[in-house]
């Protein structure tokens, strides 16, 4: 499920479905859309305007077992200070920009602050051949990957980070071009 503000009547507050019945791709539930309804469902909303979402993710069903599970899990408190340390960060290294994010970078400063290693530079550029990227679907893989390398304390972009932001882009190749 995409997060997409209200686009039309079509699409859902919360998210955007692949197909009309919600159900295409799911393992547990089956689509009764036709490939035409499918189609004409996706049709609405556009690579470019995907390009503009930093992150797409698929986010399945959760059944009712897992959703009462009462295991260990990460304390908001511990999220929060881990948000505010990479804040505080990006803040200083943007003190003298126009700008203060990672997400508001503008294609200047993604060349100057998204250092890459060279491995992380040949998953990108392999993956946008594969892929069919647009400039800017890169772009935003740089933002997101300096994200995830600011979360880790890392000062340069490398391999993992690349292969992690460029899995919260793949969710539009995935259903939009499944159906060719």
């Amino acid at each position: 499920m995409v997060y997409v503000p209200a686009l039309s009547r079509n699409f859902h507050r919360t998210g955007l479905h692949a197909c009309p019945c919600g159900y295409f791709g799911s393992p547990a539930d089956t689509c009764t859309c036709t490939p035409h309804q499918i189609q004409r469902y996706r049709s609405k909303l556009s690579g470019p305007l995907l390009d503009r979402i930093d992150i797409h993710i698929e986010v399945p069903k959760v059944d009712y077992q897992t959703l009462m599970d009462t295991g260990p899990n990460e304390s908001s408190e511990t999220i929060r200070e881990r948000v505010n340390r990479v804040h505080a960060l990006q803040m200083q290294r943007y003190k003298r920009e126009s700008f203060s994010t990672n997400a508001t970078m503008h294609p200047k400063a993604i060349r100057r602050y998204c250092q890459l290693t060279k491995p992380s530079r040949e998953l990108l550029a392999q993956s946008f051949d594969t892929l069919g990227l647009s400039a800017r679907a890169h772009d935003r893989i740089l933002k997101v990957a300096r994200t995830i390398a600011d979360l880790e304390g890392a000062e340069r972009i490398d391999t993992p980070h690349i292969a992690e932001a460029i899995q919260y882009r793949s969710l539009d190749r995935k259903y939009w071009d499944s159906l060719g």
